[in-house]
């Protein structure tokens, strides 16, 4: 893939916007940066630490983390010449998710179920394993 082709992939995600930093091109959703280009044929992308981890076993020779604290913080760099466009798209939708707010279109993570409130059926035995002390419903305490 060429860099202009991943340009145009990145302008077209919602919100997403040109922009630089230390002087490199980014890619950005309001001020916070999912993609950067700081060398012809790399990309740098926007991770959690357990999404780098994935990508780094599945895709070894195509992406490697940053080097130093960046990196340890999710930064993960991209070989995109000879990269397989599904995975670009894949790997740049999941960066943009990563810093996109919801008002952007990103779909929100599902949240946490909430707590049953005082008086409402609690849910079955079976479903909450009694071995882990976390799994246990909240407790309610009178306001």
């Amino acid at each position: 893939m060429r860099t202009e082709d991943l340009e145009k992939r990145a302008l077209s995600l919602p919100g997403a916007i040109e922009s630089a930093h230390f002087g490199k091109r980014d890619f950005r959703v309001g001020k916070r940066i999912f993609m950067s280009l700081p060398e012809p044929g790399r990309a740098v992308f926007k991770f959690t630490p357990d999404q780098q981890r994935f990508l780094l076993e599945t895709e070894p020779g195509l992406c490697s983390a940053v080097p130093g604290g960046w990196g340890a913080k999710g930064w993960t760099s991209l070989y995109f010449t000879e990269a397989d466009e599904t995975i670009i798209d894949s790997i740049m939708e999941t960066a943009w998710r990563n810093v996109a707010p919801a008002a952007c279109g990103r779909t929100p993570r599902k949240p946490f179920p909430a707590a049953p409130s005082p008086g409402s059926p609690r849910p079955p035995s079976a479903a909450i394993p009694p071995d882990n002390p976390r799994n246990r419903p909240a407790r309610h305490y009178p306001r």
